[in-house]
């Protein structure tokens, strides 16, 4: 068996994910690259004699990096190893893809060029002569539509001849005087034992005079290196006058671009008549109606997202009961016992029932991303947005803040003006991440009539999102003064949404959610049954014993144990946490278990539910008759439910998503404004509405 090690490589939204899942045969594993949180996807099957495994890379603009995503891609393309590198296009942006695959063949390894959604070009009257596209670049080219499975089995054919071809037949040049530079600094190169790879050392050399850090750091300690960086520092120099230019890396995007609009002009006939995407745009991007069409959208969204997640909700406590009560009969008297079946199986059974909720909520997010609506929202929000001094862009980390803060805080990476990135970040808290959603729901469901739970979910995400535009605009007035960035950004064409990508992304969210509920989650459960379990108070215990002993029936022996259970939880370690934060929370309503829970969101927002599933799971709290909810409407007020859901909006994001905060923000000046500002204006305005709904009566 010959074993082969492809990697595929693109631009954001050319369809790669989907080429992978048309391949038939293949075996998807999902993991994270080494080191990072970046996703890593990768296929192994096999044709013939051949093992091949293919690495899909994160997308990829071009190979000056900018977020964490393009560094992984660049790095791995550097110094991966790898055998065959399968670059994907879209048909429908051509000239715009083929930057990036000029700056690939700058590489000289083995590559084919697959066009993907050439059926979405052709429906608009377009077409590619792929022989003709193959000829000037030097490499095979395959048409391909991953949602049509055309041409899909041909790139393993491909790739396995061209595997065996060993070497990449590669016809890109430059200007005659940028090759004259590259020769020379390429020779001074191949003098190190290091390079004896003439293909290697015009790749470096074109980085190099490019200003690539990463591969100036590479050669650094070369011997020769003193001559190359003087030599260098003169190539640049004649580079500049040469072409009268700021820098070099302009004078190689202005050849790329030059290259890439001469090819497209040979092997593509360009679509003349009006595409659906643009009889489209005309209702989606309108001026007067495409926000209120945005904001019906996401109206819907939460909708859905409260009503059919609610669907399951029932079954899912159920069955966790259930569970929890069997292993109780099974699993020997004692603490083993208690702190499986009334700490952790309690706490994981009240943050599983908001699965689907979760699910629904990414469901509907990928299929923005996927039909290509997002962008559309951007650019409809950019003028927007710039009335609270942040550009269109931002946009993007600020809706994937409703999916999870870390990766928003990433995200955030794409907006290059410090100033602008800054500001994002330190309102993307505000944005109610999916973690915040079982709060909501337990809480919605608790107070508020089920006709009305949709409309309410949807009026707590818009208000987090309109307060974090206000305190933007106050960031922008006091801290960051002077205007955003103007807004650039790619209008991708409408597509259908690929229902394996869907369904695979989701199981993959799912994956990820039940883990962190059976690790994480469970851990804290522990922690906090620990917590509430002890000291053992001997003499309390003794005391109501007896008295429920001498009860007269089942229900007083009921509300004797569940009297007793509140009193012990009360002089318990975590009842006494809780009194001595409890000053902090009591002008807002909340007793100590409220400041407990409260607390222990700073960890993960899940585990605010599981945290009073605990705090409460007393006498019979896993039957159907006296669940989460009741017990809620019992020991809370309507006033102080709503401070709580007020806290929950805009106080610190959870732990994992702060550090990502401070790895991306080293000055400790903004850290500390970061970690204080939230805390106090969460406090401030939960006071401020508690005591307004005290004075309505409430």
């Amino acid at each position: 068996m010959k074993q082969i090690r492809a990697v595929m490589v693109g631009q954001p939204n050319v369809g790669k994910s989907s080429i992978i899942n048309a391949i038939s045969g293949a075996r998807l594993h999902v993991g994270n690259f080494a080191g990072v949180t970046v996703e890593k996807k990768e296929v192994t099957l096999q044709r013939g004699e051949n093992d091949i495994d293919i690495v899909d890379l994160p997308g990829i603009y071009s190979l000056k990096a900018y977020t964490p995503e393009e560094h992984v891609a660049k790095r791995y393309l550097i110094e991966g190893q790898y055998d065959v590198i399968i670059n994907v296009v879209d048909a429908n942006i051509l000239q715009r893809n083929l930057i990036l695959t000029l700056q690939l063949l700058d590489m000289r390894r083995p590559m084919v060029l697959v066009v993907n959604m050439v059926d979405e070009l052709e429906e608009k009257g377009g077409k590619i002569d792929a022989d003709m596209l193959s000829t000037l670049l030097g490499i095979p080219v395959i048409l391909t539509s991953a949602k049509e499975k055309r041409g899909v089995d041909e790139v393993v054919e491909k790739l396995i001849e061209v595997y065996k071809q060993k070497e990449c037949a590669c016809k890109l040049f430059y200007n005659e005087k940028i090759e004259d530079e590259i020769e020379k600094l390429s020779h001074i190169l191949l003098k190190s034992p290091h390079f004896n790879d003439p293909n290697l050392a015009r790749f470096y050399v074109i980085r190099l005079l490019e200003n690539d850090e990463e591969i100036y750091k590479i050669v650094h300690d070369l011997p020769i290196f003193l001559e190359l960086h003087e030599a260098l520092g003169e190539s640049i120099k004649r580079l500049k006058l040469e072409f009268d230019a700021d820098s070099v890396s302009d004078i190689f995007a202005d050849e790329r671009n030059a290259i890439a609009r001469s090819i497209v002009m040979q092997v593509m006939i360009q679509p003349q008549k009006e595409t659906l995407t643009d009889k489209i745009d005309k209702i989606l991007i309108h001026p007067i109606l495409g926000l209120p069409i945005f904001l019906f959208f996401m109206w819907a969204l939460f909708q859905i997202t409260f009503e059919v997640g609610s669907i399951p909700m029932d079954y899912i406590d159920e069955t966790v009961s259930n569970f929890a009560s069997w292993l109780r009969t099974i699993l020997p008297a004692g603490d083993l016992n208690s702190v499986i079946t009334d700490g952790v199986i309690p706490a994981v059974g009240a943050i599983l029932m908001f699965l689907p909720n979760i699910l629904i909520l990414f469901l509907g997010i990928n299929l923005l991303e996927q039909t290509g609506y997002m962008a559309r929202a951007a650019f409809l929000l950019d003028g927007f947005m710039k009335k609270f001094g942040l550009q269109g862009k931002a946009f993007i980390p600020l809706v994937s803040g409703f999916g999870c803060t870390v990766p928003a805080y990433m995200a955030a990476r794409t907006l290059k003006n410090p100033k602008d990135r800054l500001i994002t970040m330190l309102i993307l808290g505000f944005m109610n991440c999916s973690a915040r959603l079982p709060v909501y729901v337990l809480f919605i469901a608790a107070f508020f009539p089920t006709t009305s739970a949709g409309n309410v979910l949807f009026t707590i995400y818009v208000g987090g999102a309109i307060l974090g535009l206000i305190v933007a605009k106050i960031l922008r007035a006091i801290l960051f003064k002077g205007e955003p960035e103007p807004f650039v950004m790619e209008m991708p064409p409408y597509r259908f949404p690929s229902i394996k990508v869907l369904a695979m992304e989701l199981w993959i969210k799912a994956k990820l959610f039940i883990k962190k509920a059976g690790t994480f989650i469970a851990g804290a459960a522990m922690i906090i049954w620990f917590l509430s379990s002890y000291p053992v108070n001997e003499e309390l215990q003794a005391q109501y014993q007896q008295k429920i002993e001498q009860a007269s029936s089942k229900t007083q022996k009921v509300a004797l144990m569940n009297e007793f259970a509140a009193k012990n939880l009360e002089h318990s370690y975590l009842g006494q946490i809780g009194k001595v934060i409890e000053p902090i929370f009591a002008p807002i309503g909340f007793d100590w278990r409220l400041s407990v829970a409260t607390l222990s969101g700073l960890a993960a927002k899940e585990v605010v539910v599981s945290t009073l599933a605990t705090l409460y799971a007393v006498g019979e709290a896993n039957e159907k008759s006296d669940t989460l909810i009741n017990k809620l409407r019992e020991n809370i007020d309507f006033k102080t439910a709503i401070a709580l859901i007020i806290i929950i909006m805009i106080y610190s994001p959870c732990v994992a998503a702060m550090s990502t905060f401070y790895a991306e923000v080293p000055q400790w000046a903004w850290r500390a404004f970061y970690t204080i500002y939230p805390n106090v204006l969460a406090w401030l305005a939960a006071f401020g509405v508690y005591h307004l709904l005290e004075l309505l009566g409430y």
